[in-house]
Order: structure tokens, then C-alpha cells, then sequence
């Protein structure tokens, strides 16, 4: 078996999801699922095919999206993952939607962090051994940034009070 980290490209810092399902009609329930939960909204998606033809499956409403997720799925060539890009929309915003797929078996992360996947190749193929989203910890908060942080979501309106 061979162990490496896929580091997914996404030079705008867009809020992705990244996930795995088990069946090839993912990529027209999550386009219907995204679709619904957000009027408007601007996605590309990308599903790994685990077998037959195993290719690429994608859907989206941006064109630039769809193919970023096209380009970071067949990085990660892992059978059964999903990339989703958000435009104008947070993950907050879809993750329900996204979770109740039916096909939709985990979520391995949420974020607009700097990701990378670890990844692990034998002969049969690749698998998702887990993520990591973002930097170190670099400690616990203060009261200083307890209140930060509330107020920062009062600010942006995920909060009120």
C-alpha cells in the first residue's frame, strides 16, 4: 500500500465539501440538492466512478467551478468522492441538503481551509483515509477571543443578540 496527501487546488480560497457517496446518480442528486437548498446559487461538482468505466462524472451552474472540481476529482482519482465548489454560497447553507442525499455516505470535511487528502493506493485502487483541513492548533482562546468570535457571527448575521 502506498500512503501520499492530494492537496486540493483551489487558489481562490472557495468554500468546498468534500464527501463520498456509492452510487453514479450522486451528481444529479446533489445538483438537484444544491440547487433547491440555495435559489441561484453557483456550483461545480465532480463524483469519482468506482467502477465500470470509472471516469469523472460532473454537473454544475459555473462553468470555472465545475471544471475546478472536474481537475481536483481527478487528482484524487478515490472511488465514490464527491467535490463540490461553492460560489455564492456557504457550506452552512447546503450541508443539510447535501447530507440527505441518499447516496451520500460521510462528509469528510467543510471548509474554504487549505485542504489536503490523505490517500492510500493499492492494486485494487485508491481510498480516502481521512483530511486535513487547515493549520495546527495553536492554542486554547482567551475571553479576548471568546467575545471576538461572538461578536464576529452577530456581525456577519449567524447570530443576533
Amino acid at each position: 500500500m502506498d500512503l501520499q496527501t492530494v492537496k486540493i487546488d483551489n487558489p481562490d480560497e472557495l468554500n468546498l465539501i468534500l464527501g463520498q457517496s456509492h452510487f453514479i446518480k450522486t451528481v444529479e442528486d446533489l445538483q438537484e440538492a444544491l440547487v433547491t437548498a440555495v435559489p441561484g446559487i453557483e456550483f461545480g461538482l465532480a463524483f469519482c466512478e468506482a467502477s465500470g468505466p470509472a471516469l469523472v462524472r460532473a454537473a454544475g451552474t459555473s462553468d470555472e467551478l465545475t471544471d475546478l472540481a472536474k481537475a481536483n476529482a481527478l487528482a484524487l482519482s478515490t472511488g465514490h468522492v464527491f467535490i463540490i465548489f461553492l460560489g455564492n454560497a456557504f457550506p452552512i447553507n447546503v450541508l443539510n441538503a447535501v447530507k440527505n442525499v441518499p447516496e451520500v455516505c460521510r462528509i469528510y470535511c467543510a471548509t474554504a481551509n487549505p485542504v489536503e487528502v490523505v490517500v492510500a493506493e493499492t492494486e485494487q485502487g485508491r481510498g480516502v483515509l481521512g483530511v486535513i483541513d487547515g493549520v495546527k492548533t495553536k492554542g486554547i482562546e482567551t475571553e479576548a477571543d471568546a467575545e471576538q468570535r461572538r461578536a464576529f457571527l452577530r456581525q456577519i448575521g449567524y447570530k443576533v443578540g
